[in-house]
């Protein structure tokens, strides 16, 4: 298995560095509350997911508590495909050694023969079309330009944290293509990734920002410095404007996650994403405990176990370019 296919050579030694223990890194922290809070958004927001803001205001006042329920009906602390996703491309990242598009497809499309509790159209439909081909990167398309590709980027974050951007940029794509071949969706998952990692490295918010206004100035469609973005759909550009206004305008998790639910629209990949940044930002210590203590136990051991997997295997594996 080579790393984030053909810009690495297959002979790339490996330079081995002991990891700190835990408790001694605040990048493994971050990581860590980074994936937390991705389950942990999504498990907020799907409570009130579909609902307007007007709708959340009538039935919850503001919704800050995880009482699952919502269109799904699911139980406190369960989380959607966002999450799941999320926990299957890492699963394959850790299992390759690396990050693969044909692994990554393989995994999404056990995932889905597992009938998980929810599945978006397009991941749907370009899955189907995988089993069909054996291809692992969908058709370019104009019109994939959901937020179903961004929503799972975390563990490509994590396990291509210290890697030469370029690196970092052709394992977004490997593993969005399976489903969303899409430059504006391309777009979102590279600025999302480079923004988590300059948060493990301990970057200021001013650098992070930095990253938000050069998407906006490459594609004007991701202004975000306007009126708010309510409602925000599963549209890639909607739900980056809401994540940006609601992450950059809070200076708490807590608050980040109650302003992004809030919003409603397809709140729990606004939640997941804007939970991930949010993390990475603010670490463990940040995370309501109420919130970790319904969280679904099964889906907190698997990110925290693979958070700490996939910062390991990105300190093991230092890669040379060909």
């Amino acid at each position: 298995m080579f790393w984030t296919g053909e810009l690495i050579a297959r002979t790339a030694p490996v330079r081995r560095r002991a990891a700190p223990p835990p408790w001694a890194s605040p990048r493994l922290d971050k990581a860590i509350a980074a994936y937390l809070g991705l389950a942990i958004g999504d498990a907020l927001g799907a409570s009130v997911e579909f609902m307007t803001p007007n709708e959340i205001r009538h039935t919850h006042g503001v919704h800050r508590e995880i009482t699952g329920g919502g269109w799904l009906r699911l139980k406190p602390g369960t989380v959607t495909d966002d999450t799941t996703m999320a926990l299957a491309l890492g699963a394959a990242i850790l299992a390759s050694g690396g990050v693969d598009a044909l692994a990554a497809a393989q995994a999404f499309d056990a995932w889905m023969r597992a009938k998980p509790v929810d599945i978006g159209n397009t991941v749907r439909r370009n899955l189907i079309q995988f089993r069909k081909t054996g291809r692992p990167e969908a058709v370019a398309s104009e019109h994939d330009a959901g937020n179903g590709a961004i929503m799972r980027v975390l563990p490509v974050a994590l396990a291509c944290s210290g890697q030469p951007p370029e690196n970092t940029i052709f394992a977004c794509r490997a593993q969005a293509h399976v489903t969303h071949n899409n430059e504006l969706s391309d777009a979102a998952g590279e600025t999302l990734v480079f923004m988590v990692q300059d948060l493990l490295a301990g970057r200021d918010t001013a650098a992070v920002r930095a990253r938000a206004d050069a998407l906006a100035r490459q594609h004007p469609l991701y202004a975000f410095d306007n009126k708010p973005r309510e409602n925000p759909s599963g549209y890639v550009v909607e739900t980056m404007q809401a994540v940006f206004q609601a992450f950059f305008a809070t200076d708490s998790f807590e608050d980040c996650l109650i302003d992004i639910v809030n919003r409603g629209g397809d709140a729990d990949t606004t939640g997941a994403i804007a939970g991930m940044l949010a993390g990475a930002r603010y670490g463990l210590e940040s995370i309501p405990k109420r919130w970790l203590k319904v969280l679904d136990g099964k889906t907190r051991e698997a990110c925290e176990q693979q958070a700490a997997g996939l910062i390991k295997l990105a300190d093991e594996r230092i890669p040379a370019l060909a």
